[in-house]
């Protein structure tokens, strides 16, 4: 499984920045499919990009709320919202562990030999904070001289977009240079800390900063897939959690939110503890009790 997980990232990776006509034409890809978001962590300004951000677009659509007439059909930008919710309810975060480019540069750079460390667990909700604040709040209403929202994150904080848009730009049009400013180097400075992590800590974006991944944790408990445990297998021999990304503990933590459908544990669980598939339905509490009678087990 986890061969098949690499080979499907380094596809998406590829394929969803295949634009290669940006050193002689346009620096960025601004044809038909740019009005399609890549479902994973992937800068609308890299020039090999074919797919538009999905934070990008949200928060795009969160700052022209102000001009929408009342009364008239919503921003397309609410689709992107509605695309990125129908993904988190069949899937949850499973897009973050197999096709997110910027997720498969760290699970890269954690490959590196080196001393690791586990994260301190409450740094994971911060990235609710960033959804919130600055995917949300700012661009709604932390404004410029000409009273419009901004996409804050992005000019702020965003590693992705700096790693696969700001840097191939300046390079490909060096007349950029004497425009760069505080963003840049703040963005800069945050980028070169998170790759230095990376090395260390598994993920450490997306474990404490990323909003998308707190999006589609959202919907962890309702997804149409999920993990399944069969605690008759399990032995407690902790494999699954040694070589989760995301400091999971499988036989624990039923529907973490943490969890991004990696399958790494499937692969390290020799008892068959784990599986993966559709959720089960959950049976009404008379339908599962006249089912325990018609059994012979009784309730407990």
């Amino acid at each position: 499984m986890t061969a098949l997980r690499n080979l499907i990232q380094t596809l998406m990776a590829l394929g969803t920045n295949a634009y290669l006509l940006f050193p002689w034409g346009s620096v960025i890809y601004q044809g038909p499919l740019k009005a399609v978001c890549h479902p994973g962590l992937n800068c609308y300004s890299c020039p090999g990009a074919l797919l538009s951000c999905p934070v990008g677009a949200v928060q795009n659509f969160i700052a022209s709320l102000r001009y929408t007439i009342p009364g008239s059909f919503p921003h397309l930008g609410a689709m992107v919202v509605g695309y990125l919710g129908f993904i988190g309810t069949i899937v949850g975060r499973l897009p973050c562990g197999w096709i997110c480019p910027f997720g498969f540069i760290q699970d890269l750079l954690n490959k590196v030999p080196s001393r690791k460390f586990n994260l301190w667990a409450p740094l994971r909700w911060l990235k609710y904070g960033v959804l919130v604040v600055m995917v949300i709040l700012m661009p709604l209403f932390l404004l410029d001289q000409y009273n419009l929202g901004q996409p804050w994150f992005c000019k702020l904080l965003c590693p992705a977009g700096t790693l696969e848009g700001a840097l191939p730009l300046v390079f490909l049009k060096p007349a950029l240079w004497t425009t760069l400013g505080f963003y840049f180097w703040n963005k800069i400075t945050i980028l070169i800390l998170l790759l230095t992590l990376a090395v260390f800590i598994s993920r450490p974006f997306c474990r404490i900063l990323c909003p998308l991944g707190a999006f589609y944790s959202l919907f962890s408990r309702m997804t149409m897939v999920q993990l399944e445990f069969s605690e008759g297998n399990c032995v407690q021999c902790r494999a699954c959690v040694k070589v989760c990304p995301t400091g999971v503990v499988p036989h624990e933590q039923r529907d973490s939110r943490e969890c991004i459908m990696c399958l790494k544990c499937l692969d390290a669980c020799h008892f068959q503890a784990l599986s993966f598939g559709m959720r089960r339905p959950l049976r009404p509490p008379k339908e599962a009790h006249a089912l325990s009678g018609i059994t012979g087990v009784k309730k407990t």
